[in-house]
């Protein structure tokens, strides 16, 4: 989870001085290096003291500190910046065919900036663990765990099977697992260790259980205790946004290469297997345009 999106998440936790400061913070992000502490403290009426508090929560050892990971951050988003805005990619004003536009431009910008993020060694090892498990279990929730149902589907296709476990039978399900087994972890902020699926994370972690995890950038729980990490587009905010149309194309598109992966591994042998059962469970399916129908 990127700094921005910590700081988001802190605003929306507490209701006290850190959520002041929080939004300042925020709404200031692209001239806050301006400012000194003694200015910040006074338009957040807390202190110096508070200020160095609030960076010490979010993980560093002063004010200092966190002004330079904070500046970096700003900078790299300023330099990726995107054509259309992930939080907010239409107006109220906007014509239905501008929204047609922009809505198209964010989905094809977020599959880019997911592919960038694809390390190629690291999806080898993601497929070694699916195709050599013998039970393969999601964790997540919802929408995640709903986008996941994709993913589901095609490998039922091809004569494997992946569970999509309900949140309240998380820890449960955990339990059966052992080192034979691979667990999907799925969570864009990938932080919140005392929720499902995070905490129980160290108990699959003890019985061995190769896990996969997929996350957004940046420093988070799960990228601290998951080796094999694929990362969701980041530019969402957590809370502050209309919809995850970034972070759902994100996903889809990283479902739909570990499939392609997985599937070309067996390619042969999984195409037969998916025509063979077209044919036996679709028989009555029958198209009206001639160029989709086919005689088998």
């Amino acid at each position: 989870m990127y700094l921005f999106q910590q700081i988001e998440e802190v605003i929306m936790q507490y209701n006290d001085a850190r959520q002041v400061i929080g939004e300042f913070v925020i709404s200031e992000k692209d001239k806050l290096h301006r400012y000194s502490m003694d200015e910040i403290a006074k338009y957040t009426y807390t202190s110096k003291a508070t200020l160095v508090r609030f960076a010490k929560a979010l993980g560093y050892k002063g004010w200092r500190d966190f002004m330079k990971a904070f500046i970096e951050e700003v900078k790299y988003q300023n330099d990726n910046s995107t054509e259309v805005d992930v939080n907010y990619p239409f107006g109220e004003n906007d014509t239905y065919k501008e929204i047609i536009n922009k809505i198209s431009r964010l989905q094809i910008e977020s599959i880019m900036d997911t592919s960038d993020k694809l390390d190629e060694e690291i999806l080898r090892q993601a497929v070694i663990r699916i195709l050599g498990a013998r039970r393969i279990c999601i964790f997540g929730m919802k929408p995640n765990t709903q986008i996941a149902g994709g993913l589901k589907w095609k490998f039922l296709s091809i004569g494997k099977y992946i569970e999509i476990v309900e949140l309240g039978e998380v820890g449960l399900v955990s339990r059966t697992l052992t080192n034979e087994d691979c667990a999907i972890v799925i969570s864009y902020s990938g932080n919140n260790i005392e929720k499902d699926p995070m905490k129980h994370i160290e108990m699959l972690k003890n019985q061995k259980v190769k896990m996969i995890g997929i996350t957004s950038g940046g420093n988070n729980y799960i990228r601290e205790n998951i080796d094999c990490i694929l990362t969701i587009s980041s530019r969402e905010r957590l809370y502050s946004k209309i919809a995850n149309f970034a972070t759902e194309q994100s996903m889809i598109y990283i479902f739909n290469v570990l499939f392609a992966c997985c599937f070309k591994k067996e390619y042969k042998n999984n195409l037969l297997y998916k025509i063979d059962n077209s044919k036996k469970l679709e028989e009555s399916r029958k198209s009206s345009l001639r160029s989709m129908d086919e005689d088998f």
